[in-house]
C-alpha cells in the first residue's frame, strides 16, 4: 500500500501571541499593585491597561490575576509570567540599546563604576587621559563597594565596572592587586601592648568597617569580630576616623602609605592575617556592542591604573 508524502511546509517566523506592551501592562500592574496605578505609570488609561491584560489572558489560556476581596492579585500563573516576562523586557531593552550603539559612531555618554578600593583620584586621572580622545563624550561615574559594582553590571546600569568580583555570566580581566593592612593611629592602645596582638586584643577595641554599597547582596569581607564596629559609607571616612584615634581598620595601603611614612599612622602588630590581597577586575557589561570610547576607556584602564596604584604616584 503506497503512502503519499506530503512535502514539508516551508518554516516561517511564527507570530508572537503577546506583544511586549501587553507583558509592560502585566509587570506595571503588577509592581504597582492595581489598573489604576499601572495605567499612571504607562500614561495610559485603565480601560486601555484592562484591554491589555484582556487580551493577553486570551492569547495565552490562563488568568493572570484573581480577586481576593475587591482586590486583584497575581494567580500563580500570573507569578510566574511576571518573573519571565521580566527576563524578557530586559532582554528586548538590551538588544534596542545594542542595536542603537551599532548606529552611531561614537557613544555621547560612558557610565563606569569604581569600586573605592581603588582610589577615585587614580580613576580621575585615567579619565583625564580618556579625555583628550573624546572629549565630547560625558563620563559617568559610580562610586561602589564591593556588591554595589556587582549590582551596576547586573541592572546594566553602566558600561565597564572596577570591582573584587565578576558576576556569573560576565568575563573580567585582572586589573590591580590591592594589598590591604591593618591600621590604626600610632597612639592607639593596640600599638601600646608592646607585643604581636590577636583576635581576643581586636575584640576589645573598636572596629572601623566600610558598608557594602549594593542594594540586594550585602557582602562583609575580612575580620570583623569586635565587638564594637562603626560602619562609615567611604574609605575616606573611615581613615578620617582612625587617624583621630577612634578605631582600627583594614585599608588599602594606597590610602594610609603617606600617613604611615609620616607617623601618624601604624600598621597593627597582628599575628596572623595582617595583610590581605584584593585582586580587582575590569569588566565590560556587554563587549560585543561596546562603542570606540567604552573600549578606549577600558585601555586606557588597563595601561594605567596598575602604575597609578603604585607608591610613585
Amino acid at each position: 500500500m503506497s503512502q503519499e508524502i506530503v512535502p514539508p511546509t516551508s518554516v516561517g517566523i511564527t507570530e508572537n501571541k503577546v506583544t511586549l506592551e501587553q507583558w509592560r501592562a502585566l509587570l506595571a500592574v503588577i509592581d504597582a499593585g492595581g489598573y489604576a496605578k499601572a495605567a499612571e505609570l504607562l500614561n495610559k488609561s485603565q480601560s486601555a491597561v484592562s484591554y491589555a491584560i484582556s487580551q493577553l489572558e486570551t492569547a495565552l489560556g490562563v488568568k493572570v490575576f484573581q480577586l481576593q476581596g475587591r482586590k486583584a492579585v497575581a494567580s500563580p500563573a500570573g507569578e510566574l509570567l511576571y518573573r519571565r516576562a521580566k527576563q524578557l523586557l530586559e532582554q528586548a531593552e538590551r538588544l534596542e540599546k545594542s542595536a542603537g550603539c551599532l548606529s552611531i559612531h561614537v557613544e555621547p555618554l560612558v557610565k563606569i563604576a569604581a569600586d573605592i578600593i581603588i582610589p577615585p583620584a587614580r580613576v580621575l586621572q585615567c579619565l583625564a587621559i580618556f579625555a583628550k580622545d573624546f572629549p565630547d563624550t560625558r563620563v559617568e561615574v559610580f562610586e561602589s563597594v564591593l556588591s554595589g559594582t556587582e549590582d551596576a553590571l547586573l541592572q546594566r546600569q553602566v558600561d565597564l565596572a572596577i570591582g573584587g568580583r565578576v558576576p556569573m555570566g560576565f568575563m573580567g580581566e585582572k586589573l590591580v592587586t590591592v594589598v590591604m593592612r591593618g591600621v590604626s593611629s600610632a597612639d592607639h592602645p593596640l600599638q601600646l601592648l608592646g607585643r604581636s596582638i590577636n583576635d581576643e586584643d581586636m575584640r576589645q577595641h573598636r572596629q572601623i568597617i566600610v558598608r557594602d554599597s549594593g542594594q540586594y547582596r550585602r557582602r562583609t569581607e575580612g575580620w570583623q569580630e569586635a565587638d564594637q564596629r562603626w560602619t562609615v559609607s567611604h574609605i575616606k571616612t573611615s581613615l578620617d576616623a582612625i587617624r583621630l584615634g577612634l578605631g582600627y581598620a583594614w585599608l588599602p595601603d594606597a590610602y594610609t602609605h603617606e600617613d604611615i611614612e609620616a607617623g601618624r599612622l601604624k600598621y597593627l602588630p597582628v599575628e596572623v592575617g595582617s595583610v590581605r590581597e584584593v585582586t580587582t577586575y575590569l569588566t565590560f557589561a556587554d563587549r560585543d556592542f561596546a562603542g570606540p570610547a567604552t573600549r578606549r576607556l577600558a585601555e586606557i584602564l588597563k595601561e594605567h591604573l596598575p602604575k597609578m596604584c603604585g607608591y610613585s604616584s
